[in-house]
């Protein structure tokens, strides 16, 4: 039985990366930071069908010293799925330091430190890293500067871990495309939504399915190392 570390595991394509882990017989640990209540009913979910195959731990990934502590707490590991990020507006002319600090923070300080962290432990297991990018570290999304830079950082890191921790540790990225719409300070209007539709080859989103079946490759494929996988219904063919 082998066991991964989800962040962001609580919700959205979290959640579904780690369900579909625990169902090929992965144990799962799920961290969150603000969403707890869908951690405790995920776990118990989970729990219910295998027990003691899951577990929830809280941290807040913009602080290092809660990073530290959640590695500390990991005694040992096979994946590293690092899902949490922001993503909000933040167009050049009123962003500030402080938007940066946030989304460059969870986006790419975490998932480095994670790794870093947690790299001696997956050397012993001959495990893996799955970054979650995005296909806007390709094609930045206009008002979204901070969070393209932070994807395309993950990109790179992605790439620079498979070199560091080859050839113990296979690291490789999974690059949604539109799954599932954005919410809160990020939600489209109806027409905007459509526009976005009209510009993928399928005309149709993509489900957090896919995301978490492409992790689920990616972490069985014992001889691929450094790539990342664009799942975006042909999002990327648009020119």
């Amino acid at each position: 039985m082998k066991t991964v570390l989800i962040t962001g595991g609580a919700q959205r394509i979290g959640a579904e990366i780690a369900k579909t882990l625990h169902d090929n017989q992965f144990n799962v640990i799920i961290h969150y930071n603000e969403s707890e209540q869908e951690a405790k009913a995920l776990c118990a979910k989970l729990n219910n069908r295998r027990q003691n195959s899951a577990q929830r731990i809280h941290a807040n990934l913009a602080s290092v010293d809660e990073i530290n502590q959640l590695v500390g707490v990991i005694e040992n590991i096979d994946l590293l799925v690092n899902n949490a990020s922001v993503f909000y507006p933040t167009p050049l002319e009123n962003c500030t330091v402080n938007d940066w600090d946030t989304i460059m923070n969870i986006n790419l300080k975490a998932p480095f430190l994670l790794s870093k962290g947690l790299s001696k432990k997956l050397k012993q297991t001959q495990g893996c890293i799955v970054n979650i990018v995005d296909i806007h570290a390709e094609r930045p999304l206009k008002n979204y500067a901070i969070y393209n830079i932070s994807k395309t950082g993950i990109k790179t890191l992605t790439k620079t871990l498979a070199k560091e921790l080859a050839p113990d540790v296979r690291v490789c990225g999974v690059s949604p495309g539109s799954i599932l719409w954005p919410e809160q300070k990020a939600e489209l209007e109806p027409h905007k939504k459509q526009i976005m539709l009209e510009r993928i080859a399928l005309k149709r989103q993509g489900s957090t399915a896919d995301i978490a079946e492409a992790v689920l490759f990616l972490a069985n494929a014992n001889y691929i190392t450094g790539e990342v996988i664009n799942i975006d219904g042909g999002r990327t063919l648009h020119q």
